[in-house]
Formats: C-alpha cells, sequence, structure tokens
C-alpha cells in the first residue's frame, strides 16, 4: 500500500529556468514515526515524488471553479468590556494570603485525628477532588505511604473500599496490581441496585477501572460489570447520587480536568451532615484566589486579540478567544504557569484560523503557497494570495516571534524559533494533505487517514510549545527529550483528534469537509455511524491505557513530570470540550456555562 502521509524538505538544488523561476522542488514522503497504540498496523512505503512549485508570482493564483465555503459560526459571544472588568477581590486583599495559611494550619491535624484507613483515603480523595492537594502534599504522602504498608487490605464495604484504595495509589506513583480488584467479582450476584452503599462501589469501581494498563483484562471486565450496573441503576436513584453516577458514566475523573470539576465536589461537600467548615472555607477561598489568576491571564489575552485586530480580516473564521483560553487553561492551572497559559491560547486562536483557511476558505493551489511559505518560514511564496492570507501568515510569524522571545529572551530566542516554525510546517502539512483528499474527492482508510490526523489534531504543535514552558531544561536537549516522550505526544494527539471526529463528524460532513475517523470506518467497515462510533471511543480507551503509563510513573525528573502532567491534560482538556459537542464551533454546547463557572464567577464565602 503506497499513499501520502506528510511531507518535508530533503536537500535540493533546485532547477531554475532562464527567467530564474525554480522548475521542481524535490519532496520526501514521510510516514508517521510513533510507535501506533491504536491497534493500527499499516504498512507504508517512502518514495521519492515531485510536486509542483508553487506560484507565488504568477497572476493566477485562485482556481476559477473554487467557491469559498462558510460554516456560518456565529460571532464571539464575549463582550470586551465585561471580560476587562473582571477583578477578583481574592486577588488584591492584604489578609488574603494569611487566611489560606491560618486555614491551612487549621486543617493540618486532621491527618492525625483520622486513625481509619478508610477513612484517611477518603480525607485525600475529597481534599484532592476539592484543589487542596497541593497544599497537604506531605500529609498526604505520609497517610498514603501508612496505607500502602498494610498488607491483605480487607474491610467491610470492601469493593468500595479496594477500589478507593487502588486509585489513589496508583495515582500518586505506587505499584498496585489489578489483582486488587478482583473481589468485585465475587459479590457479582449479590449486588443491590437499590442499595445505596452497593452503588457508591459501583462508582468507585469504575473511576478505578480508567487507570488500566494494557493487558489489565481484570479493571476491563470491571469496567464492563459497574457500567452496566449503572446504567440500570441511575433512573431509580436520589438526586445527589444520581449525579454523581451519571457523571462517573459520561466522563470518569481520570479524563477530565479537575480543575473544572471542583466547584461542583465543593458543592457536593458542602450537602454533607460531616462536612468540616474550616476545609470547606479553605476550598473555596483557594479556588477564589486561583481563579483571580485566571481572570487576570484573559484580561492580558482579550486585549491583546483586539489590538492584534486580524478577526477583521478573516471573517469566514471562529473568533473564539475565550473558548481557547479555556483549553489552554485545561492544560494547566497552577498561577505560576501564566507564561503557559496566554502563548497556548495566543496558539489555539491562531489553529482555528488555519484550520478554518484549510478547511472553508483556501484553493487547493493556494494553500500549497501558503503551506510553502510556513514550511520556509518565508512571505515570497505568498505574495499573489488574498489578502486575508498574507495578512494571517504575517500574524503568525509576529506572535510566533514573540513566543520565541518570551521563552527564550533576547539571547536564545533565535535558538527556540525553528522548534516552534517546525511544528507550524507540520501542522500545516497535514492540513494540507487532508485538504487534497477533499479536492479529490477521495475518502482515506481509517489507518490512512489517523496517520495524518494524530498531526492535524494540533496536538504535536501544541505541546512542542507547551515543553518550553513546563521548566526549565537545556536548549540543546530538546529534541532528545521530545524524541524519548513520542509515544506520550502521540497517544495525547490521537485522543484530541478522535474526540474532536466524535462531536463533529456529522457538521463537517454537512459543510463538505474532509471525511472524519467516524465517517472513514463507517465506509470501510460498511457500518452504521452509531458502531463507527463506539469504534473509535474504543480507539479512545486504548490511547488512555497507553497513557496511563507515563500518568502513574514516579521515576521522572520533576521537570518532566511537570510537562508530563501539562501533556495528559491536553487530553483531558478535548474531552472536556467536545464532551456535549463542538467546543469551538457552536454555542449551544457546554462550553460557555463551563466559562461563567470556572473562569468569570467566584464562590460565594460568608
Amino acid at each position: 500500500m503506497e499513499y501520502i502521509v506528510g511531507w518535508s524538505y530533503t536537500f535540493f538544488t533546485p532547477k531554475v529556468s532562464s527567467t530564474g523561476e525554480i522548475l521542481s522542488r524535490t519532496y520526501k514522503l514521510t510516514t508517521n514515526p510513533f510507535p501506533n497504540r491504536c491497534g493500527i498496523s499499516p504498512t507504508h512505503k517512502i518514495k521519492q515524488v515531485r510536486f509542483r512549485p508553487c506560484h507565488a508570482n504568477s497572476p493566477r493564483v485562485t482556481e476559477k471553479t473554487h467557491r469559498r465555503r462558510s460554516a456560518n459560526y456565529k460571532p464571539n459571544l464575549w463582550n470586551y468590556e465585561f471580560l476587562q472588568s473582571l477583578n477578583n477581590k481574592y486577588n488584591h486583599e492584604e489578609g488574603n494570603k494569611e487566611q489560606v495559611e491560618r486555614l491551612v494550619k487549621d486543617v493540618k491535624p486532621i491527618f492525625a485525628e483520622v486513625d481509619d484507613s478508610l477513612a484517611k483515603l477518603e480525607l485525600i480523595d475529597i481534599m484532592t477532588k476539592m484543589g487542596l492537594s497541593n497544599l497537604f502534599e506531605d500529609e498526604m504522602k505520609e497517610a498514603l505511604e501508612t496505607v500502602a504498608s498494610i498488607d491483605n487490605f480487607t474491610m467491610e464495604g470492601h469493593v468500595y473500599a479496594s477500589a478507593l484504595r487502588f486509585r489513589l495509589l496508583r495515582q500518586h506513583g505506587y505499584v498496585v496490581s489489578q489483582d486488587e480488584l478482583s473481589s468485585f467479582k465475587e459479590g457479582s450476584n449479590t449486588f443491590d441496585r437499590s442499595n445505596r452503599k452497593d452503588i457508591e462501589a459501583m462508582i468507585q469501581l469504575l473511576e478505578a477501572s480508567h487507570l488500566a494498563l494494557e493487558g489489565e483484562n481484570i479493571l476491563d471486565e470491571a469496567k464492563a460489570f459497574s457500567t452496566g450496573i449503572l446504567r440500570g441503576s441511575v433512573s431509580g436513584l436520589d438526586g445527589r447520587l444520581s449525579e454523581r453516577a451519571v457523571h462517573a458514566l459520561e466522563l470518569p475523573m481520570h479524563w477530565g480536568v479537575q480543575w473544572f470539576d471542583i466547584k461542583r465536589q465543593i458543592d457536593l461537600y458542602e450537602q454533607r451532615e460531616d462536612k468540616r467548615s474550616n476545609l470547606l472555607e479553605l476550598a473555596k477561598l483557594n479556588f477564589n484566589t486561583v481563579q483571580a489568576t485566571h481572570q487576570k491571564d484573559l484580561r492580558d489575552i482579550i486585549r491583546w486579540w483586539r489590538d492584534l485586530g486580524l478577526i477583521q480580516h478573516v471573517d469566514f473564521t471562529r473568533d473564539r478567544p475565550v473558548e481557547s483560553f479555556l483549553y489552554a487553561l485545561g492544560f494547566s492551572q497552577e498561577p505560576r504557569f501564566s507564561s503557559l497559559r496566554k502563548s497556548l491560547t495566543k496558539l489555539v486562536i491562531f489553529i482555528l484560523v488555519i484550520d478554518d483557511v484549510y478547511d472553508l476558505y483556501g484553493s487547493l493551489e493556494e494553500l500549497e503557497c501558503f503551506t510553502d511559505a510556513i514550511t520556509r518560514w518565508d512571505s515570497e511564496p505568498i505574495q499573489q494570495l488574498p489578502e486575508c492570507m498574507k495578512v494571517c501568515f504575517r500574524a503568525l510569524r509576529d506572535v510566533t516571534d514573540e513566543i520565541a522571545h518570551d521563552i527564550g529572551k533576547e539571547e536564545d530566542w533565535h535558538r527556540v524559533l525553528p522548534h516552534l516554525t517546525k511544528a507550524w510546517g507540520d501542522f500545516c502539512k497535514a492540513l494540507l494533505t487532508e485538504a487534497k483528499w477533499d479536492h479529490a474527492g477521495y475518502t482515506p482508510s481509517l489507518e490512512e487517514y489517523l496517520s495524518n490526523a494524530w498531526t492535524s489534531s494540533s496536538g504535536p504543535l501544541l505541546l512542542s510549545h507547551a515543553y518550553f514552558f513546563a521548566g526549565q531544561t537545556k536548549l540543546e536537549d530538546v529534541a532528545d527529550l521530545l524524541e524519548r516522550n513520542k509515544d506520550l505526544i502521540y497517544n495525547v494527539s490521537m485522543i484530541i483528534r478522535l474526540c474532536n471526529d466524535l462531536r463533529t463528524s456529522k457538521a463537517e460532513i454537512d459543510r463538505g469537509d474532509a471525511p472524519s475517523s467516524v465517517v472513514c470506518y463507517m465506509r470501510e467497515a460498511k457500518v452504521s455511524e452509531d458502531i463507527a462510533q463506539e469504534h473509535v471511543k474504543g480507539l479512545i480507551n486504548r490511547a488512555w491505557k497507553s497513557l496511563n503509563v507515563h500518568c502513574f510513573g514516579n521515576d521522572v525528573t520533576p521537570f518532566l513530570r511537570s510537562y508530563i502532567d501539562v501533556t495528559v491534560n491536553a487530553a483531558r482538556a478535548a474531552h472536556m470540550l467536545y464532551q456535549n459537542g463542538d467546543g469551538f464551533g457552536a454555542h449551544d454546547g457546554g462550553t460557555g456555562q463551563q466559562i461563567l463557572s470556572t473562569v468569570i464567577e467566584p464562590l460565594a464565602l460568608d
């Protein structure tokens, strides 16, 4: 099987005509260099082919038959003055830091007061869910060490306790065998769907099952069993328990961005009769304090986007600066990572614009010229392109230079820039491949599609930029470290792509865009859309199993751990963004409500 899945320059000497026109360039086609973790085993050949040069100086670039498409995107919902007025008071109050420190001091003795192993686990669990784990790292580590040292961990309600113990220990890097959860089989015929404790146990078992590694069949069985019990029980449960069961079924904790769920967890804790007032107050105050930093980041981004003025030249594209910020926020919420969030937001905004240039606006010949300019990082090929594409390229070049300066400062920015421009080149070449398929009316096989789609997902582009902000490392080590973590980047990128495809394939079919993974599999396997979607969900599950190897290792440097955390969060952010629809394209999903809850509205404090 031979086909093009990507392309890159080889070294060459161009042939030149008597008029000085470059007659041809040689490109080397490349296949996916990453280990395949989604059960796809294509056989590719590498070959040399010749492409027509980009006729940048030709008086006619656009094909006469090309028609500009429209996705009819709705305008930006968010008012500039409103966003600039956001000013969470917890960012400025003099006594705020002292109050947090006082509450932390008040809460710490709780760990010593709790003797029971299950109670320790439940305390760690609720603190983590409410976003407080970074304030009690030492205390949590000591408590987990105590629980991990207990042999033959059994107690009443053992499925609930065993599942909670398994999840927390594995999340914190302890080696835990899947055999510890085999006990659910013993009572599989005695679970009472009307019994609250049994439902609680099933929720814990389902959450634990998503931490599975490849080959852990007991966890696969646990997922199927708990899913069946919960789906059959949810309609008869009371309000709060039903909500928790539905949430676990729709988006398990391990696949979601913890920060985006904190308000819900605080609300659940506040309704408990055994709540501790000082712990509740600390959770609320901590959320508001961190949110204040996020609001400042958002104000900076909105001001930058308005001043840039690009949207006036690309009115066919999505104007989504706030949604882009929410996506970037999903990568990391720590106040110290403001530069990461703001740079990634700029990146996401440009990804949306350029994706729409390829999907909606450009003719194939225009896109070839545009790709040539991006790959060479040279404006010469764009001179005869439409003005909006020229403006887009120049703005991207300026912003990428700005990000390179932010990373490398004055002395090293020029060494950072090639890494960033290469990522943009790879992304645009992947988009061009899809544009060629679309232009030819060609539907690739699923394996052929995915060989290109992990790059067009924008995952490698985002994560190559994120690498420079997640910690400190020598610039000469960048290529080596990214190479050693290519499996991580590949699987995260696949999840981003597949989550996107599950929610956007119908709209893209209606617009006449190139086929998605769902459509490719439907046509290849001759199955219904529902069956194709289930297949894609299976690919996502496999990718997560590969990711879990990276999630739970504790033998990496602090810098690499920060990068791994940011990278895995990229997959979680994609789940959030596409959970209820197209988080970037439509306004009728849950993205707007998530923005209000997470970024706009602080928690009320007594």
